[in-house]
């Protein structure tokens, strides 16, 4: 199952309550269903949790049932719901507050919307009929595809009232309102009743910044083992060049003791080597040893 199948289930166990809040919700899936103007309202999907919620929000949002609708024991494929009887399609345009002698679609009836419940049941119909989400998992990426280009547009505008700015982009005919943060995408399912599908958005960026620290902590380790290896191999090199030369015996004794520890312990970082004399040396003053017996060998 996918994250948007999944995330669509956990609004659909969401109940059919006040009116105000199922007609929005209704309102929402008509202007980004496949079909609805004066003649036909069609809405056709695959997931049959929101195939058996349809039917109850339409008859508690506008009293009427469909025209056609899908046996209830079909298991699986495309699902179509449809009204094509003109008192009914009359009905739901007078309800939404249009004239049937327009074109239903051309704009949103801000006016129907002005509780926070019904934005919120008007967007989860949105949704329900236009929305999809990608894995977090693997990217963010929310979007809201309707053919008609006002409706898009003054969904932009209610999705910034509500503090969700998104982007927009015409896409083969259609018009997709999208969001692509994290957080935009946690707040929009938690606003239209999926705290859960946020909560696993949220949860995926938490495991993506560890995985990320992690490996930039590695990669900065790596970094600093192939230094510290690198310096080591030239510090050897050096004392065996002294050594070649007969130019070591004539060093003071803290150089000579040095070039014994190092030699002994090329494995060992500057800190781990510092411990090993007696009485230990602070890590600056082995630093300063050895880069002084460096450049000794460079002078040869």
């Amino acid at each position: 199952m996918s994250f948007s199948y999944d995330t669509k289930n956990e609004l659909c166990r969401l109940p059919v309550q006040r009116l105000c809040c199922a007609r929005a919700e209704a309102y929402g899936i008509l202007l980004y269903c496949s079909t609805f103007h004066p003649g036909e309202v069609r809405v056709v999907t695959e997931n049959p949790n929101f195939a058996a919620r349809l039917p109850r929000l339409f008859h508690r949002a506008f009293g009427l049932r469909f025209d056609r609708q899908p046996e209830p024991e079909q298991q699986e494929g495309k699902r179509v719901f449809q009204l094509t009887d003109g008192k009914k399609l009359d009905h739901i345009i007078n309800l939404l507050g249009y004239d049937p002698r327009q074109n239903p679609v051309l704009h949103i009836n801000f006016g129907m919307l002005e509780e926070e419940c019904c934005r919120s049941a008007f967007l989860r119909g949105v949704f329900f009929a236009g929305g999809s989400i990608t894995d977090p998992a693997k990217r963010y990426h929310l979007e809201l595809t309707t053919s008609h280009m006002q409706v898009s547009r003054e969904l932009d505008v209610l999705l910034r009232e509500c503090g969700y700015p998104p982007k927009s982009v015409s896409r083969n005919g259609s018009f997709v309102t999208y969001f692509k943060q994290s957080h935009q995408i946690e707040d929009f399912l938690t606003l239209i009743g999926a705290p859960v599908a946020a909560m696993n958005v949220m949860t995926a960026k938490m495991e993506k910044d560890l995985r990320n620290s992690v490996n930039r902590r590695l990669n900065c380790d790596s970094a600093n083992l192939d230094k510290a290896v690198g310096a080591a191999q030239e510090q050897l090199e050096a004392i065996r060049k002294l050594e070649a030369a007969g130019l070591l015996e004539k060093q003071p004794e803290k150089l000579r003791q040095t070039a014994s520890l190092r030699a002994a312990n090329p494995e060992l970082t500057l800190s781990e080597l510092a411990e090993e004399f007696d009485p230990p040396v602070t890590k600056s003053c082995l630093n300063h040893r050895l880069r002084k017996l460096v450049e000794l060998a460079k002078n040869l």
